[in-house]
């Protein structure tokens, strides 16, 4: 078993390796048909490779924002921003300032994301 990997070479042949026991969970049904030690090795490969992308490959996740939860939200829900508006009961021009980062968001729009969209209110608050 790898215990750290050195370079990029070792990385994708490790990225194989999770290709293959996820492959093997999903032929099987899920995460609880793979056998423990195979479970084992997928967690431990897991964590490898996360280790590299952070220190070597310096993959950094997107941070999530109030306006990214809303637009995918309004993906999901199939809306137009003006439709999404009407919902929250927001004029359409201030939702847009507010989407696209111009206008901060206020109390009334984030008790109307909260209420009407039911993004977590821990998490708007946290967001702001």
């Amino acid at each position: 078993m790898i215990n750290k990997i050195r370079n990029e070479a070792q990385y994708n042949q490790v990225m194989l390796m999770i290709e293959g026991f996820l492959k093997k969970a999903t032929s099987g049904g899920g995460f609880s048909s793979l056998p423990e030690n195979d479970a084992n090795e997928l967690s431990q490969l897991s964590l490898l490779a996360e280790q590299y992308e952070d220190t070597d490959l310096k993959v950094m996740p997107l941070p999530v924002t109030i306006n990214l939860v809303v637009q995918a939200k309004i993906k999901e829900m199939n809306l137009t921003q003006s439709k999404l508006a009407e919902i929250l009961g927001l004029g359409t021009s201030k939702l847009s300032q507010i989407l696209n980062g111009k206008r901060e968001p206020d109390v009334p729009f984030l008790k109307a994301v909260h209420s009407k969209l039911g993004i977590s209110g821990d998490f708007l608050l946290e967001s702001v």
